[in-house]
């Protein structure tokens, strides 16, 4: 049984009681394929038991290296792009308070290296200023773009602050084990390194090394994180999609995108679970997003969004479902007080829970979105505790897995990122793409 649960009962007007079991043969053949390996992209399945089989050294050593960073350092930069930082930062801004980067007695983790912007490098570089920092550098190779362009700054601010030797013991970089441009140097530089599972793709590497550390050095315990991916991981076996809410929501998904729906609107109800959409996105459009098919992900966070994107999502076009996080238990409550006069007109919530509000806010979104022909089914998550996240992740990933199998396609490849990347390049006047660079030019 899953800890996470999920509730479809407001899909019964769009999906008839015989269409799931219907979809069980295929969900059978899923699993083979990704339990066996019998499937495209079986040499990345290595995320499937890293809660239960990642390195017990290496997992101390990261808790070290947290220690010390948090001792000696105001600020974590952490440069990387894709699945090299949206796991990271999605998991610190679920942990932690929504102002949490403004109190100054914690080690800050910010990111970079994630887009070429200029101004924000500037503004961050500015941010730090004189104040003790690290850097985690997280690259597979240690030559993309965008990262690489942010640790050249970063690394020559680190050497002109402390000198070259105790720079190197400022940096760590997460890579390849054995290969790669930023391995060689760290070699080189005695930088402390960890590890880049081969098996583990960049979108499904958030309970590896690559989100564990600026994980850790934010203050999250990223034992309980483990174990609660542990958990899911021991949970989410059942093949009965009755029995299972992983592979049922993949099931459920892929019903409705062969009915239409084939833009998928992942809600929260918190403002410290945007990030998780963000995470969420990449996943699921990385995995799915090939072949000229797959359910376009997409994000909405209420009831902010309710007074901008509500209009098109209660009468736009008829080809969105929605997927709802809904967090049972927050952090905190407030009260809605009493007043002398009821000036504002909420006399009917004086004594109320903020939080109480917000649920049925909710629910008057879900009967009044599926009333309007929209498919809405719901993600109940716990609270916002480091064992209830380790299980929500792997929930997902094993879901979209599921779905992605489900659909025909190679859930763990991304040939389309590419494209652009060999565009970039000839316009850059990169060795090696200079014919291609004029041809585009040519094109402009």
């Amino acid at each position: 049984m899953s800890y996470i649960k999920l509730d479809s009962s407001k899909l019964d007007k769009f999906v008839h009681e015989n269409e799931l079991s219907e979809m069980q043969a295929l969900v059978n053949a899923a699993d083979d394929e990704l339990r066996n390996g019998t499937g495209a992209g079986n040499e990345y399945r290595d995320w499937l038991d890293l809660p239960t089989n990642y390195d017990q050294d290496e997992f101390a050593r990261i808790q070290a290296a947290a220690d010390k960073i948090r001792k000696d350092s105001k600020y974590l930069i952490t440069i990387g792009i894709g699945g090299s930082y949206l796991g990271g930062q999605m998991a610190i801004e679920v942990l932690h308070s929504n102002f949490f980067t403004r109190n100054s007695d914690e080690t800050q983790v910010i990111f970079a290296g994630n887009s070429l912007s200029s101004s924000y490098l500037s503004e961050l570089l500015d941010l730090v200023g004189n104040d003790d920092f690290s850097i985690n550098v997280i690259s597979k190779s240690g030559t993309t773009t965008e990262p690489a362009i942010a640790f050249r700054v970063f690394k020559e601010k680190l050497v002109q602050k402390y000198g070259e030797k105790e720079a190197n013991g400022r940096i760590y970089v997460t890579t390849d084990a054995k290969r790669g441009a930023l391995k060689r140097e760290a070699d080189v530089n005695g930088w402390e390194s960890f590890v880049i599972l081969d098996g583990v793709g960049g979108r499904y590497s958030v309970l590896s090394p690559v989100g564990l550390l600026p994980i850790a050095v934010s203050g999250g315990n990223i034992d309980d994180l483990m174990h609660g991916a542990r958990d899911a991981q021991n949970d989410l076996t059942e093949t009965d999609v009755t029995k299972n809410d992983a592979y049922k929501y993949a099931a459920l998904r892929n019903i409705l995108y062969r009915k239409g729906y084939t833009t998928e609107i992942l809600e929260n109800y918190e403002p410290n679970l945007r990030m998780f959409s963000e995470w969420w996105k990449q996943l699921a459009g990385e995995s799915e997003g090939k072949d000229q098919k797959g359910i376009y992900p997409s994000s909405a966070n209420f009831t902010t969004d309710l007074h901008s994107l509500g209009q098109y999502i209660q009468e736009g076009l008829r080809n969105l479902f929605e997927t709802v996080i809904k967090l049972d238990t927050p952090n905190e409550d407030v009260i809605v007080p009493s007043a002398d006069k009821d000036l504002d007109g909420l006399g009917y919530l004086e004594g109320k829970s903020m939080d109480w509000v917000n649920t049925k806010a909710y629910e008057g979104v879900v009967l009044a979105h599926t009333d309007g022909g929209v498919p809405v089914m719901t993600v109940h998550m716990p609270d916002q505790k480091e064992y209830s996240l380790g299980y929500m992740i792997y929930f997902f990933e094993i879901a979209i897995a599921i779905s992605g199998y489900l659909n025909g396609i190679n859930p763990f490849n991304q040939p389309g990122v590419e494209a652009y990347k060999t565009n970039m390049f000839g316009l850059l006047g990169k060795p090696g793409f200079e014919e291609i660079g004029d041809e585009l030019n040519k094109r402009l």
